[in-house]
């Protein structure tokens, strides 16, 4: 899986429509509504504003709308783009204004998918990691624990502070979790404190 951490645009045009693509990270859908209100500004006098969205890495959650456009010939093509470029936490809006010729089902279907793979052929993809979240609290006379840890699993740090004790907050990922929770359990004893949080992602930062 895959997102994407900035905006970023696509401008394709057929037979007299433009298409214009957004793409974005978003979270909730509360920040879906945010960024469709904020292409609607952008562009109030546009015939339509079709778009999709894939957020929860963990058990995904889909949405598309065609906005006027003949059923299934706008937002699907667009979710569909963001299926196959398996991108999820993201939001894909393509803005048509109409040029006076028809296109046709299929015409509109090639085009509105065309707008999205154009603007994801853009963007820079960071992979999402699905992880399982832990809290160790250890002296630092147990630091070697956590050291052969680190060494035998691809453990992400996520937070840490280092006082009388040692706070970590660790995202280990979800196919190594069950291993993990194995081999950590014969040291848990020499913590001082052991909390198993939930699920949750992590996003692999890649120079844009």
């Amino acid at each position: 899986m895959y997102t994407v951490t900035k905006l970023y645009q696509s401008d394709y045009r057929i037979k007299g429509s433009k298409f214009l693509g957004y793409l974005q990270q978003i979270e909730q859908k509360e920040d879906a509504d945010s960024f469709l209100n904020w292409v609607k500004n952008e562009h109030p006098t546009a015939t339509h504003h079709c778009y999709a969205w894939r957020i929860h890495p963990n058990q995904i959650e889909e949405f598309e709308q065609d906005d006027g456009e003949p059923n299934g010939t706008a937002g699907m093509p667009i979710l569909n783009a963001l299926r196959s470029a398996e991108l999820v936490n993201c939001m894909m809006v393509s803005v048509r204004y109409y040029g006076g010729t028809k296109l046709g089902k299929s015409g509109l279907i090639d085009a509105y998918g065309e707008s999205a793979r154009l603007c994801i052929q853009k963007a820079t993809l960071h992979p999402v990691i699905p992880i399982r979240v832990y809290q160790i609290v250890h002296g630092y006379e147990h630091q070697g624990i956590i050291d052969k840890l680190k060494n035998d699993f691809t453990v992400i740090e996520l937070n840490s502070e280092y006082m009388e004790n040692v706070t970590l907050e660790l995202g280990i990922p979800k196919e190594e979790a069950e291993r993990f929770e194995g081999q950590l359990k014969s040291s848990i004893h020499l913590f001082e404190d052991y909390q198993k949080g939930g699920d949750s992602y992590h996003i692999n930062k890649i120079r844009s």
